[in-house]
């Protein structure tokens, strides 16, 4: 896949990688889900609050990362004062959905394009999709043709298409319960042979690990899979692909996320890097919402630098290049 990259492409790329080709990039653009942790702290999510906070973060960590998601909406501050040597991947999609329509389908920043987000000093695009292969194909229709739009949209401005996947059961069960544990394997790896297909001209998948960690033998109280099964659906992940992949945190914690990773490479997981989020930052709010940015700032320079430093090292050691 590598080799069909257009020259265009592979200097963006370069960018948002080590000189190795291996991704570990920091995300911060979330928008929903921050505003609920800054309102758990009791602060008022104020655009200000939320572009302070992402400032603190790209300010403080993107030394340390290759690159940075960010959101148009808040995030724009931030991507100007990040290290000169972090690429940058800017959101597209509206954060969350809407909870009283099925299908979670997926909508657009209404005032933005690729060629903004481009024009913006973006090096990749990114989008998030809800996705379960079993939903109505009514449903499933409509989210394939939304990301060919936006793969020939990425096409047409010569810019990386980053596909985020979030898997998830369409009759109800809950993603964290160990029922969807036995089911999430299929969900995962089957949505990533899906956008792995040519026409909708993703770059990069950004996905889920296809195991619930929590319910590997050795890793939680309740298994649900032995770490031999596990393993599998690692290497069965890779083999549903060809183009490069990074995982996502899933918002958990920084330990978990290492020894995950350790994991996926001893299964012989072929995983490019990560897209971390969270796990690096999540604990800096409670101290911005009750402390003030100087706390967080502190905060960012002491245990968030060991969290991005402690995964980089895992991350390096255990990822894939995507140049090969």
């Amino acid at each position: 896949m590598n080799k069909d990259l257009t020259s265009n492409k592979w200097k963006y790329m370069n960018k948002l990688s080590s000189d190795d080709g291996i991704i570990s990039a920091l995300a911060i653009d979330q928008r929903g889900a921050l505003k609920k942790m800054m309102l758990k702290s009791d602060a008022e999510p104020t655009q200000e609050n939320l572009e302070e906070f992402k400032i603190i973060v790209s300010q403080e960590l993107t030394p340390y990362a290759t690159s940075i998601l960010l959101d148009p909406e808040y995030g724009l501050p931030a991507a100007k004062v990040r290290d000169e040597n972090a690429g940058l991947l800017l959101a597209y999609e509206k954060t969350g959905y809407d909870i009283n329509k099925e299908g979670r389908l997926p909508d657009l920043l209404n005032t933005w394009s690729v060629k903004r987000i481009k024009e913006s000093g973006a090096d990749a695009v990114k989008f998030l999709l809800y996705y379960d292969v079993d939903e109505d194909e009514k449903i499933n229709k409509q989210k394939k043709a939304f990301v060919e739009r936006i793969g020939s949209e990425c096409l047409a401005e010569d810019i990386p298409f980053f596909l985020e996947l979030l898997s998830y059961d369409a009759s109800g069960i809950l993603n964290d319960s160990k029922e969807y544990a036995k089911i999430k394997p299929h969900k995962v790896n089957a949505m990533m042979r899906e956008f792995s297909g040519e026409r909708y001209a993703v770059d990069v998948l950004k996905v889920e690990v296809p195991v619930n960690m929590k319910y590997v033998e050795g890793y939680g109280v309740d298994a649900v899979y032995s770490q031999k099964e596990a393993a599998e659906h690692f290497l069965s992940q890779s083999q549903s692909t060809n183009i490069p992949f990074i995982f996502l945190s899933a918002g958990v914690s920084a330990k978990l996320f290492q020894e995950t990773l350790i994991f996926a490479n001893n299964a012989g997981s072929t995983f490019n890097g990560v897209l971390c989020g969270r796990a690096t930052w999540a604990n800096g709010v409670d101290v911005f919402a009750k402390d003030g940015s100087d706390a967080a700032v502190k905060w960012m320079r002491s245990e968030g630098r060991q969290n991005i430093e402690e995964l980089n090292e895992v991350v390096m050691r255990t990822a894939k290049s995507w140049m090969h």
